[in-house]
């Protein structure tokens, strides 16, 4: 018997929720960060860019165009994993043109999962001066699958996956669509 693989898909965000898990993000982050005048978001490259630009252009409109520094970081030579990869890893790009010395730095990305990606930020983060302090932003917390002790400032949604299970954000930016899906895959015969 020949076994067959099929995605099983379960949408965990709608593009209104998307927009609505946004938006609080935000004011969560004006409560703590005020007028942005000393917090800067980077993005963690690539998908956690999207992230960084869309809260960050959503501040400026609520902050009545108040400017909202933000930047991406590439954190590909940072990873534990890099050269254990069968495929040659291509490294994005960093655009960080701004100092994070006594900076309120606020990481963004777009899925939470073993932290792994959070340690290598922080690494690379130190290139760039010392920050006053570092936060975390993702979209979405797979909260039971940490291998490093790394928890989140904010959460746009908290789900339970199991490891075989993969959580997809899609970007208008990108997929032209904004929406969150856990796809899990099912064996049958």
């Amino acid at each position: 018997m020949s076994e067959l693989r099929n995605m099983s898909s379960r949408q965990i965000l709608t593009p209104r929720n998307f927009a609505i898990t946004i938006d609080r993000l935000c004011y969560q982050l004006i409560e703590n960060h005020g007028d942005f005048s000393n917090s800067v978001i980077i993005g963690l490259q690539p998908r956690g860019a999207y992230l960084s630009k869309r809260i960050a252009s959503r501040l400026e409109e609520i902050l009545k165009g108040r400017l909202v520094v933000n930047g991406n970081l590439d954190i590909t030579f940072f990873r534990d994993d890099f050269r254990r990869r069968e495929q040659v890893i291509v490294p994005s790009s960093t655009d960080i043109d701004f100092v994070v010395e006594n900076k309120k730095v606020i990481l963004a990305d777009d899925v939470l999962y073993t932290g792994r990606s959070v340690r290598a930020a922080m690494d690379a983060l130190q290139s760039f001066g010392r920050p006053l302090k570092v936060e975390l932003l993702v979209f979405i917390d797979r909260k039971f699958s940490r291998e490093i002790p790394i928890e989140p400032n904010y959460v746009g949604k908290a789900i339970d996956s199991i490891m075989s299970e993969k959580v997809r954000v899609l970007w208008n930016e990108t997929d032209g669509t904004d929406e969150v899906w856990l796809n899990s895959k099912e064996v049958s015969s």
